[in-house]
């Protein structure tokens, strides 16, 4: 189904129980029965959820605004009370959340919340037309669940390729049996940047799902030479960072090649190939950019967390911070066996918790944008000095790195061993050329949400195969759950599947409803990257 009927389904904002039609039926009269988003099952689920009793009221109102990115940059975007990022909520586990959308966006424009990586109640998830209506412009939607697993989540809309605005904000869910030890903390949110600069997201994916056909020297991208298929877990740290001034990259890893906002040839190792789709003028850390930094401030001898977020549309960062070694404790909210490295590289939608001790002096963290020869910069002070250069490579960066898979689930957390009820075969296909990305050859119907849908029922252990066909990577995002990466690796909601690759995972079918997978790319999900895992009811 093309991108503008796709578009002119949400923007149609069907009514409550239309939507709830909408996500009962199914292409075929022989398709199975579903659990519906909220149905019994899903009631019944959801009062199995561990509760304080604590209610945290907030609301987070949509707006045009004007975006102060630093060094003088401003862009008119759409943020939460206008701000970028949004403010953090924080709460405890087993407190309920209940957050009111007011929708002021200008043109008539639909839109939601999804709370990425919370497993919430169904009818809560924010996806339209499967679980809820697009909310309208003028009208509110409040979103009430309860969230009872800490961990580092945060939220944006689920609606176009609106998640590559400025509409996202954090959410820590605090532990109150913290087992962690540490002095401060600090939230640290990484985005890639067109809206208001170069155009918008939706001028951004109007150009580039056209595919390779109409771009100026029309070389597949993503048909890399001899590079598709390499190990992530290789040390081969190719990606340059040449300059990450105020000013924006015009011509980032690939001089003259694409449009105004198709990327041709980022190319990086560590991601197998093809880096990205996207242009951007701009790498944020914290809503900022490198030539006016945002500062943490502590002093020598603090062990800090840093909670990651990626929060970008359409590119991989590689992160470190110069002088320091990171140890990782968490990844997409649940706890690892700590494992001390140099570098993360995080993939759209994942976040990363780290431990670190710091030095005396002057620091930049950095986020390389993997493979497109630009990046952000963020400042930690504990002392004097001059404030690091915009071009700063920390070495660090081409330091131990390790992959998702590389890391194993704390005791606590891991699965337990059990037969395996139901195997899914997740193939990503399509190509840069047509532009034509899917799940199992098929892009995904917004008229029809149930068509084709994966099926499972609940009580299953179930396993995905994510088969990568393509030559380009995919960060694979789950709703409503976290899956295991093999039989004892993290858990996690999101996690990079390179080209030419397949990656299992598992996870127990214990929250009834209808839930999207996804391609994590702004980009590739809207072209069609997306698929329904719905219970039999």
């Amino acid at each position: 189904m093309n991108s503008m009927n796709r578009r002119s389904a949400l923007r149609a904002g069907l009514g409550v129980a239309g939507a709830g039609a909408l996500a009962a039926c199914s292409g075929s009269s022989s398709a199975p029965a579903l659990v519906s988003p909220s149905g019994p099952a899903v009631a019944v689920a959801d009062k199995k959820r561990t509760r304080t009793g604590r209610t945290h009221d907030v609301t987070l109102t949509a707006t045009q605004t004007r975006a102060d990115l630093g060094a003088g940059i401003s862009a008119r975007t759409w943020a939460f009370s206008g701000q970028v990022p949004g403010r953090a909520l924080r709460i405890s586990a087993g407190d309920q959340l209940a957050a009111t959308l007011s929708n002021q966006l200008p043109n008539r424009a639909t839109t939601s919340i999804h709370w990425h990586g919370i497993a919430l109640r169904n009818d809560m998830d924010g996806v339209p037309p499967a679980t809820q209506a697009a909310v309208r412009t003028g009208r509110n939607f409040t979103y009430r669940f309860t969230a009872d697993v800490p961990g580092t989540y945060f939220f944006h809309p689920h609606v176009g390729v609106q998640l590559d605005r400025g509409l996202y904000a954090p959410l820590i869910v605090e532990d109150p049996k913290e087992p962690l030890s540490y002095d401060e903390e600090w939230v640290v949110v990484l985005d890639d940047w067109l809206d208001g600069v170069t155009g918008t997201p939706d001028d951004a994916f109007t150009e580039i799902e056209q595919g390779m056909g109409g771009m100026p020297m029309g070389q597949d991208s993503g048909s890399p030479s001899g590079t598709s298929g390499h190990d992530m877990g290789g040390m081969d740290m190719s990606g340059g960072m040449d300059d990450m001034s105020g000013s924006p990259s015009t011509s980032p890893s690939g001089e003259g090649m694409g449009g105004k906002f198709m990327l041709m040839g980022a190319q990086s190792r560590l991601l197998g190939g093809d880096a990205g789709d996207v242009r951007y003028p701009y790498h944020l850390i914290n809503g900022r950019v490198p030539a006016d930094p945002a500062v943490f401030r502590s002093k020598p001898g603090k062990r800090v967390r840093l909670r990651l977020i990626n929060a970008g549309g359409d590119t991989a960062y590689r992160v470190a911070l110069g002088g320091h070694k990171l140890t990782i404790t968490h990844t997409d909210g649940f706890p690892v066996q700590h494992q001390q490295v140099d570098a993360l590289l995080l993939g759209m939608g994942e976040r990363y918790d780290v431990l670190v001790t710091l030095d005396d002096g002057v620091f930049p963290l950095v986020a390389l944008a993997e493979g497109k020869n630009a990046g952000g910069m963020a400042v930690v002070r504990t002392g004097s000095g001059s404030a690091p250069r915009t071009s700063v490579r920390p070495t660090e960066l081409d330091g131990m790195l390790i992959a998702a898979s590389q890391l194993r689930a704390a005791d606590d957390v891991r699965l337990a061993p059990k037969k395996t009820d139901r195997v899914h075969r997740i193939e990503l296909t399509g190509s840069m050329t047509a532009y034509n990305w899917a799940i199992n050859g098929r892009r995904f119907d917004m008229n029809n949400p149930t068509a084709h849908a994966i099926t499972v029922e609940e009580g299953q252990r179930v396993r995905l195969d994510f088969v990568n066909t393509t030559t380009m990577w995919h960060p694979m995002h789950l709703h409503g759950h976290t899956y295991q990466l093999g039989s004892g690796g993290p858990r996690k909601d999101t996690t990079i599947v390179l080209p030419k690759k397949t990656v299992s995972v598992f996870f127990d079918a214990d929250n009834p409803g209808q839930w999207m997978l996804h391609c994590h790319n702004a980009y590739h999900g809207e072209a069609g990257m997306m698929a329904l895992v719905a219970y039999r009811s």
